[in-house]
């Protein structure tokens, strides 16, 4: 008898290491398989302080989405082709494309893969695609500036028709919706800005008069137009607003700029319409979500009474307090 249960014993302990690799690999099959991308977010690969505008978007999307995110960094030197081809791997279904790299990287994929564009001034062919700029809406702007000075009627900007015509099309319905008339001004170079500001700051009148500085590369040359236009706005007590932080720093009266979060949660909800099959329409709309900055000093010197209150709404206050 114990002869019979040692040989029992023997044989249960030489099965184990079998048992034990049977058991493993039940226990694999069985595991669930990693979670596919249901979103990949592509952005350019960059250091700080600019990487940080693309980690919120990305925050913002994670928000929005509840779905898997990840985000694949792509470098200047980027082989598009073999970064496509790892989005599928990885089970990507759609993707946004962030920055003007994460765009480029976008524009050379073939149509199996569903883009989303965002974190950008323009875009080529924007009517093609499907996505948000960074261009503040007109609309919100005009919007803006009624409310704190409800007395103007006219604004003047100064655009280059390569850079900002989309825009100007949308402003021109955004300043009739708001009662105002938009004295649209061309220039196609530095030079005649130059000349169109001085002509038009000279003939405005600061009690119905504003002047608009749009996010436009040719007219808005922050080292001799920005300085320029300032003083000469100042002197002659013509409002400016803006769509940059930077400009209210320097003395523009008001400005609105990107939330990068609510951007990143703005994109994730086109990308789930793109998932699910609703086929957004194209175009590249302009930023909706924005923050707000004011200079309060400008204010005054403009004679606007701003409320406390009222100053505690705005998003970021110059000079500082």
């Amino acid at each position: 008898m114990p002869d019979l249960y040692s040989r029992h014993r023997r044989t249960l302990i030489s099965l184990l290491p079998a048992l034990s690799a049977a058991l493993l690999c039940e226990r694999a099959l069985a595991a669930p398989a990693p979670a596919p991308d249901a979103i990949a977010v592509i952005y350019p690969d960059i250091g700080q302080p600019h990487r940080k505008i693309f980690t919120e978007i990305i925050e913002g999307i994670e928000e929005q989405a509840k779905l898997r995110v990840r985000g694949y960094p792509v470098a200047a030197n980027a082989d598009f082709a073999e970064l496509q081809a790892t989005l599928k791997r990885n089970g990507g279904k759609v993707v946004i494309a962030l920055g003007r790299q994460g765009l480029q990287a976008a524009s050379a994929f073939d149509g199996s893969t569903g883009v989303v564009v965002g974190g950008v001034s323009s875009a080529p062919d924007g009517e093609r695609l499907r996505g948000i700029t960074l261009l503040p809406d007109p609309a919100l702007l005009f919007s803006y500036l009624k409310s704190m000075m409800p007395h103007v009627r006219r604004v003047i900007v100064v655009y280059s028709p390569q850079a900002s015509a989309g825009m100007i099309r949308l402003a021109r319905d955004a300043a009739r919706s708001h009662a105002l008339e938009l004295v649209a001004l061309e220039a196609p170079d530095l030079a005649a800005a130059a000349r169109r500001y001085e002509s038009a700051l000279a003939s405005a009148d600061g009690r119905s008069d504003a002047l608009w500085l749009p996010p436009d590369p040719v007219t808005v040359d922050e080292q001799t137009i920005v300085p320029l236009v300032l003083k000469e706005s100042w002197n002659r007590n013509v409002p400016i607003f803006s769509s940059s932080i930077l400009h209210v720093k320097k003395g523009a009266l008001f400005a609105l700029y990107p939330n990068n979060f609510e951007l990143g949660r703005d994109l994730a909800t086109l990308a789930i319409g793109v998932l699910n099959g609703d086929n957004p329409r194209l175009g590249m709309a302009p930023l909706r979500a924005v923050r707000t900055a004011f200079n309060w000093r400008s204010a005054s010197h403009f004679g606007l009474s701003v409320a406390l209150g009222q100053q505690r709404t705005y998003d970021a206050i110059f000079p500082e307090p």
